[in-house]
């Protein structure tokens, strides 16, 4: 059996999570920050070699299959690409850019080096989330009417402090770091999502990010369907949902929870959804929770894709769909 070796590059919280299920699949041999502290304690933890600089450790590590990106959101695209035409696989983290032109390039470059473009869509591997699109794809809901999904989750103004996020350059905006997981379930239920109109709002952190923390956006989803998307990362203390609702001929649905992680409301013509497995817990980050925790689910992928047992879960090509409908909304938005 082949044992796939792994770099990272990004040493911040979700890096940790990474290194739990790429030690269940395979070998860390090298990590890089160019925080040198941050490099050095999870080489420590994971037996690797720390680097502060990840074009020396690409130069230096060519027995590696997988260059693992979990940087800064707007530092997805350059170390995609250089991975890639440096020989290597390459699985991102969400969003897996905050530009749709980089997106192109992304692809470009794992074409010209035939090499595996993988992008972080955990959100997929949630129980009700599959249980549904089964559902749609059985056509179960008949004609599907409207869709509303609704995120209302809490980030403090100490989330921002300090950090990259909050910065239009680095973290692109609340959809692309929040919520990009429920935009791209949009698309993977529904195909196109075309973009009617948008409002947005920075109602509470005007000092602390330089982008919005709320909006509401009205969509046009795939065969007419009417969306509706509300949004916000204002909520007191801490989240309060992440849910969408599904109003079709012959049945209405729910997926809810913090984070479409519950099946809160089913009512379909002759069927009933039963026996989900138990999901995941979310993220936990100590003062916030975030999506769920399914990257386990993401690596086992990953690697039966490199063996030739699976398709790919979530492909650079739809992934890229979903930075391109936020683009579409900040562009199309009214700002308050």
């Amino acid at each position: 059996m082949i044992e796939y070796t792994f770099l990272l590059i990004g040493c911040g919280r979700i890096a940790q999570r990474h290194i739990v299920h790429i030690q269940q699949v395979g070998k860390l041999i090298g990590v890089c920050d160019i925080e040198k502290d941050k490099a050095e304690y999870l080489a420590a933890k994971a037996g690797a070699k720390s680097y502060t600089d990840y074009q020396q450790m690409l130069r230096e590590s060519k027995e590696a299959t997988i260059v693992v990106i979990c940087t800064p959101n707007g530092l997805h695209s350059r170390h995609s690409i250089d991975a890639l035409n440096a020989g290597f696989h390459v699985l991102c983290e969400k969003p897996m850019a905050i530009h749709t032109n980089d997106i192109a390039l992304m692809l470009a470059a794992a074409e010209k080096n035939n090499k595996q473009l993988f992008v972080v869509k955990q959100n997929r591997f949630n129980p009700p989330v599959q249980a549904v699109k089964k559902l749609l794809a059985e056509k179960r809901l008949g004609k599907i009417y409207s869709v509303q999904l609704t995120c209302l989750w809490n980030r403090p103004k100490e989330y921002y402090k300090d950090s990259w996020k909050g910065t239009k350059e680095l973290d692109g905006g609340t959809l692309f770091t929040q919520f990009s997981h429920f935009i791209d379930l949009l698309y993977w239920y529904f195909g196109d999502v075309g973009v009617i109109s948008a409002i947005t709002k920075n109602a509470a952190h005007n000092d602390s990010i330089e982008f919005e923390d709320e909006g509401a956006v009205l969509l046009k989803l795939g065969n007419g369907i009417m969306g509706m998307f509300h949004y916000s990362v204002n909520t007191w203390q801490k989240n309060i949902e992440g849910s969408l609702v599904i109003v079709g001929k012959k049945g209405t649905v729910k997926i809810g929870g913090q984070y479409l992680n519950t099946l809160e409301y089913q009512l379909i013509d002759g069927y009933t959804i039963d026996d989900l497995p138990v999901g995941n817990s979310p993220n936990d980050y100590g003062t916030y929770q975030g999506s769920m925790s399914n990257h386990g689910a993401v690596y086992e992928n990953l690697i039966a894709v490199l063996n030739g047992k699976e398709t790919i879960a979530t492909s650079g090509y739809e992934a890229g769909k979903t930075v391109a409908i936020i683009e579409d909304i900040y562009r199309k938005a009214i700002h308050l």
